[in-house]
């Protein structure tokens, strides 16, 4: 088994490579993946990443017989995942002097993960730079890309990107180039992007924006292949794969007592035009049923509102639901949402009929799952009126709503 590969000058890949079928994400990783860590041997040591914790030992044996540990200066963690910063605590019980160098919320999740409390930590932000001695490190926050912490680092002397979970492939490879292998890696790639990326594609968007100005002659991630060949091609894909939909459509349906339930309606629309979203908004209460089943069937995502009265909906709401059960609606997001001035049953009754239907029903471990953001609320229930709670409770839930529909 390789210990060490030089990558570029001073530079060594000191990973693990991996060649089990690998539980990972509650999937099984057929090929494998490595646990990519890198050394940077200037004249103030530096180690960006390290590899899972299942491996702490071994990867802290193999950095001792490069390097006598008390030397390194730092240690970076782009992203504290348990197969990225699991050597954590192995390592630092040896490297005593050497300060841990990430985001904000990085060393606080750190400090908890690994009760690394007494340690010395290195604040990074955006655009921030770090003398190592001979090489200079650039930090690059991408939050979300795939957790809330998550960082980048760019080297500028050797035109390294050095992105973690990002650009990333499962494969178990000791040949580590991309341009070593005799087999194409884009399936692997494009996989890899689909499954821990894609669902937060806004974030990628982002992340892309901000090293398009960087001058990248190689990519090394913290899964499979370090891409040194038409770095780019990689670069455009994830650019590609992560661009909005076009022409996607949007009803919002609703019944209302006092006009609350209005208001939230009115708010959801103006939120889903600001994304692009082609937006119709109705008030069933007087509509005739076939117009508003046509109107389900036109649109790509459909909000189904009402307000309580007697622990129920109002108005037209239920047959309109009743009717969906005999539909096939498979391709469209639902979501439910409500006033209320006491208990507020009605946004969960209108949940509990979609649940009966094909449709892809909203709810808050939908989004959890698909977002990794904790803090939205779906179904949308609001006490009284919207106003002055739309920017915690209505648009965040629909900003996020919106990009899964684009996506």
């Amino acid at each position: 088994m390789k210990k060490h590969v030089e990558i570029a000058e001073k530079a060594y890949w000191v990973g693990y490579v991996d060649n089990r079928k690998v539980p990972f994400h509650r999937l099984v990783l057929e090929k494998g993946t490595t646990y990519n860590a890198y050394l940077l041997d200037t004249e103030k040591p530096t180690l960006i990443d390290t590899v899972d914790i299942e491996f702490g030992k071994t990867f802290v044996e193999n950095l001792s017989s490069m390097m006598d540990l008390e030397k390194l200066e730092y240690v970076v963690i782009n992203h504290v995942e348990p197969d990225h910063a699991g050597g954590l605590p192995a390592l630092m019980s040896k490297a005593k002097n050497a300060k841990i160098v990430t985001t904000a919320l990085g060393a606080e999740e750190l400090k908890n993960m690994f009760r690394l409390h007494n340690r010395e930590f290195v604040i990074v932000h955006d655009g921030m730079k770090l003398d190592i001695g001979g090489k200079t490190l650039q930090f690059v926050e991408t939050p979300f890309l795939h957790t809330e912490e998550t960082m980048v680092t760019y080297c500028i002397e050797d035109k390294i990107l050095y992105p973690c979970d990002q650009f990333s492939s499962h494969v178990a490879t000791y040949e580590l180039f991309e341009d070593l292998t005799t087999e194409s890696i884009t399936e692997d790639f494009n996989v890899y992007y689909q499954l821990i990326m894609h669902p937060h594609r806004p974030y990628v968007q982002d992340m892309i924006k901000k090293i398009r100005n960087l001058d990248i002659q190689m990519i090394a991630p913290s899964h499979g292949y370090i891409l040194r060949r038409n770095v780019g091609n990689y670069i455009n894909a994830y650019d590609e794969m992560s661009r909005p939909k076009e022409n996607k459509k949007a009803a919002i349906l609703f019944s209302t007592m006092t006009g609350n339930t209005t208001k939230i309606a009115k708010g959801i629309a103006a939120v889903m035009e600001q994304k692009s979203i082609k937006t119709r908004i109705m008030n069933v209460g007087n509509a005739d049923l076939g117009a508003v089943i046509d109107v389900i069937k036109e649109s790509d995502a459909v909000f189904f509102g009402s307000s309580t009265r007697y622990a129920d909906m109002v108005g037209k709401m239920e047959p309109i639901l009743k009717e969906l059960k005999h539909m096939d609606l498979s391709s469209k997001l639902a979501v439910a949402f409500g006033s209320y001035g006491w208990s507020g049953e009605a946004v969960e009754v209108i949940q509990d009929y979609l649940k009966d239907t094909n449709m892809k029903t909203i709810d808050r471990s939908y989004l959890i799952k698909a977002t990794g953001m904790d803090n939205l609320q779906v179904p949308i229930r609001i006490k009284f009126s919207p106003e002055g709670q739309e920017e915690q409770v209505l648009y965040p839930s629909v900003r996020a709503i919106a990009d899964l529909l684009i996506g």
